[in-house]
């Protein structure tokens, strides 16, 4: 009887420490996730500022192209092709930084999906142990309510002795 009851405890135990391991794996999916759409975030955010750059660029770019013609009309100064010019390089250096930050933060996503991944699998493999206890537990329970009907079924049968 001890025996059952430390066993039933013991599933219990395990039970408790499943669903325990399950929620943790629950919460850090959740944090994940929120990782997740914040990367996403970062992602438009960074292809917007990447869009606005390149048509700045172009714009930049057509200002150049018109500061050399009207240089070699005499209409523009070398002063403003270098100012241009020196925009072009910033932004340029600034494209390269930001192409730079997508890529390393598409690398990050990919990360967090394959750890999200593999979070949703041992989440699947906790929630699988958990219901296989949970009917552990209520065959134990049902061998629990049998024994206890057969001992009081014994203990009148001596009591009638």
């Amino acid at each position: 009887m001890d025996r059952i009851k430390a066993k039933l405890e013991q599933l219990r135990v395990e039970a408790d420490q499943a669903t325990a391991r399950a929620e943790e794996a629950e919460a850090k999916v959740k944090v994940l996730e929120q990782e997740h759409l914040s990367k996403e975030q970062e992602i438009t955010s960074l292809s917007h500022k990447l869009s606005v750059l390149e048509a700045e660029n172009e714009k930049i770019e057509g200002q150049l192209v018109t500061a050399k013609q009207g240089r070699l009309e005499g209409e523009s100064s070398s002063k403003d092709v270098e100012n241009l010019q020196r925009k072009i390089q910033l932004l340029e250096d600034e494209l390269d930084q930001a192409e730079k930050n997508v890529k390393e933060t598409m690398e990050k996503l990919r990360q967090v999906d394959v750890k999200a991944e593999h979070f949703e699998r041992q989440v699947a493999v906790a929630e699988k142990e958990r219901d296989a206890w949970e009917v552990k537990y209520e065959e134990e329970k049902a061998k629990y309510k049998k024994l206890q009907s057969e001992m009081a079924d014994l203990e009148a049968s001596l009591g009638g002795l």
